[in-house]
């Protein structure tokens, strides 16, 4: 829904493990209202697969990747938190390409997220952390990714209510109770994050 504000989108690729959610969000009247039928959108294709596998199978080229996981509390969700992984991630960014991971909680889950955003930088990316504050979540940690310097917008779609430009930088601005701290990087052969 969001993405498809942006009318410069050509297409969207969602990756979902589960085809019942995929559908169910394809088809509940609740949750298209929702999401205002964007999974209807013909912009829209939706490969019900297993990330990691398909990651590697993939040829196509995305200028901007979301990667929105669950919290990974077991080894089977940990693997997707890896610098195999975000190295196969990475071979699919277009050149001026950026990806954005959900990291967990800088306030709550402080050591977690750092190990986030290592992990993404022993993968030979530039990161750039940053937080906000969900309301349903409390306050809640990305990682900004890609091969090469993140400049912050200088404009943003009309209708925002939370963000601005001038607002931008103190996103990327961490109080000494969310700093980084030293981490080891997660690897799919230790996943110290699990």
């Amino acid at each position: 829904r969001e993405i498809l504000k942006y009318p410069q989108i050509e297409s969207i690729t969602l990756v979902d493990l589960d085809p019942e959610m995929t559908r169910i969000f394809s088809s509940n009247s609740l949750l298209t209202a929702l999401n205002k039928n964007s999974f209807l959108d013909p912009k829209v294709h939706v490969i019900n697969s297993d990330a990691f596998p398909w990651i590697d199978q993939s040829d196509e080229s995305f200028d901007f990747i979301v990667i929105d996981f669950p919290d990974p509390t077991n080894y089977s969700v940990g693997k997707l938190y890896t610098t195999t992984f975000y190295r196969a991630v990475a071979r699919h960014l277009s050149d001026q390409g950026f990806m954005v991971v959900q990291s967990t909680s800088p306030m709550f889950a402080r050591d977690s997220f750092w190990c986030i955003a290592e992990t993404l930088k022993q993968s030979g990316l530039k990161t750039y952390p940053y937080h906000v504050y969900v309301p349903s979540f409390g306050e809640w940690g990305y990682v900004l990714a890609g091969t090469h310097e993140y400049l912050p917008p200088t404009s943003l779609p009309s209708g925002l209510r939370f963000v601005s430009t001038a607002t931008i930088p103190a996103l990327f601005q961490f109080p000494p109770d969310m700093s980084p701290l030293p981490v080891a990087p997660n690897h799919l052969n230790d996943q110290v994050l699990v």
